[in-house]
């Protein structure tokens, strides 16, 4: 297997997910900054992997199946650094509401992969608008929480409180765009699936048919 520049980007970024839960935890004043900047530049590999592969048509079947594997355990672990640091209820929401959209449409995608009907549930505008929203909402709370003061987000850094702020709705929204673009993909996705349970049933009042005739 030949690994290919995008591909060794996008095992960069998983790479980069333990250093980020490493920094996170460490007891020191620059561990936001560098929680932020580890995130960000995760995101940046995502972009740039991708631009890559389009540029210089680099494309592999084990890069097209890692790529989102990366991108979802990057959020993931992030959302559950900032869960642990700022354990609100709306936080805890969020993060779920979050994960529990990338875990059924991910299941979603491999079950059209099946029917061989992926296409029809390919990334659309609001989902890019989404990672967008989610990506800055995530780098601003990863700076502004702080696991040795929960309750107290940005209070001891610089401009900590207003990018708190700005993280927490950036993240209400994204989740609500997740919510968005997630009933985009079922809608997008159910012909197709009614046609393959209608045929599913069709097969099997069939098939008992052919084994009651055989009886008789």
């Amino acid at each position: 297997m030949k690994l290919t520049v995008p591909t060794w980007l996008t095992l960069l970024r998983i790479v980069l997910i333990p250093v980020l839960v490493a920094v996170f935890y460490m007891p020191s004043q620059w561990t936001n900054f560098a929680s932020a900047f580890v995130f960000i530049l995760a995101a940046v590999t995502d972009w740039l992997d991708g631009w890559i592969a389009r540029r210089f048509h680099q494309y592999s079947a084990f890069g097209a199946f890692l790529d989102p594997v990366a991108d979802k355990l990057m959020v993931a672990v992030a959302l559950f650094l900032i869960v642990q640091g700022h354990p609100t209820p709306w936080m805890a929401f969020w993060a779920a509401v979050i994960v529990g959209r990338e875990i059924a449409v991910s299941a979603l995608r491999e079950w059209m992969a099946e029917l061989g009907q992926r296409a029809t549930v390919k990334v659309a505008a609001i989902g890019k608008i989404k990672t967008i929203a989610q990506m800055v909402a995530l780098s601003c709370l990863l700076y502004a929480i702080n696991p040795r003061h929960p309750l107290q987000p940005g209070t001891d850094i610089w401009m900590g409180e207003t990018v708190f702020h700005i993280g927490d709705w950036l993240l209400g929204a994204a989740a609500l765009l997740t919510l968005w673009s997630g009933l985009a993909y079922l809608r997008a996705a159910w012909p197709v699936l009614r046609a393959a349970e209608r045929s599913a049933v069709d097969s099997t009042r069939a098939g008992g048919k052919m084994r009651g005739s055989t009886r008789e």
